[in-house]
């Protein structure tokens, strides 16, 4: 199905229960935030995170900036009682960690439709070995699921594989997902990028990412907002031959034929597809 073109190249954490960071949010250039009521919140600070998040979301002044809020599991002592709490607080979307069956989205879907919200939509996070295997079954799940969200940081764990810059024990995993992802018309974003000293290394892990087919990077400073919109942006080149290929395309069009060539390379329907899609993302980013 046709879903809506937004732009994903940044999505901030936050924590919940940070109300500075929360209100900083407002005023930088990420394409998303993710409110966290997860891993970012200690569990007698759960509450008091929700109330912030609440009023934040209330208080507006988001722009264009896509909302997200990060609920604990509905397996969890917190989990139901996020949802009554946000579902229809403003956000634009709901996370959901830890997915690992159709079951999970289908119960968060029905706590959303109690708590006053049908048709959220749902981001979900494949973060487990259960729940990378079971992805492509997890996206057909149900058509709220809007977008795919690696945690990596989980999985490199519970898989037993080092954080190396080439992140080799996570690409089966990174590919398997991506795939699902595409099958069904989805947003995936590429995990976290934990050393904060590491500027260099941030920027490879975004070129990387943007190499293997995700739309944006998952982010937890502020710092590295600039560089992932750099890099999973269109850049003037990418665009420039957008609109080569568009423009040599209606004109053979118009000439009754189905092939173009632009700078010595063959055009087809699929090349313009593409050109399209950059020419639609970069005019929402613009």
């Amino acid at each position: 199905m046709d879903r809506e073109i937004r732009p994903r190249r940044s999505v901030l954490y936050a924590p919940g229960v940070n109300r500075r960071a929360l209100e900083k949010a407002r005023s930088l250039l990420n394409d998303a935030l993710i409110m966290d009521l997860e891993d970012a919140v200690a569990p007698d600070a759960k509450a008091e995170a929700r109330d912030c998040i609440v009023e934040t979301l209330a208080a507006g002044g988001f722009g264009r900036r896509e909302t997200a809020v990060r609920i604990n599991g509905l397996d969890t002592p917190w989990g139901a009682d996020d949802i009554a709490a946000v579902a229809c607080a403003g956000a634009d979307a709901i996370v959901i960690p830890k997915v690992e069956s159709a079951d999970a989205v289908a119960a968060v879907v029905d706590a959303l439709t109690t708590a006053g919200a049908p048709g959220l939509p749902i981001w979900i996070m494949a973060e487990t070995p259960r729940g990378v295997l079971d992805i492509d079954a997890i996206c057909r799940s149900h058509p709220q699921i809007a977008v795919v969200v690696m945690g990596t940081s989980d999985l490199a764990k519970t898989l037993r594989v080092p954080h190396t810059s080439a992140r080799e024990g996570l690409m089966t995993s990174l590919g398997h997902c991506l795939l699902a992802a595409r099958a069904h018309g989805l947003d995936i974003l590429d995990g976290v990028f934990l050393d904060l000293q590491d500027g260099s290394g941030f920027r490879d892990a975004c070129q990387q990412g943007r190499t293997l087919g995700f739309d944006g990077k998952t982010l937890i400073h502020p710092n590295q907002i600039e560089p992932a919109n750099e890099i999973f942006g269109v850049s003037e080149t990418a665009l420039a031959r957008a609109r080569k290929i568009v423009t040599a395309w209606q004109q053979v069009e118009s000439e009754g034929s189905g092939l173009a060539v632009v700078d010595g390379r063959l055009v087809e329907r699929l090349h313009v597809d593409e050109a399209e899609r950059l020419l639609a993302l970069a005019e929402v980013i613009g």
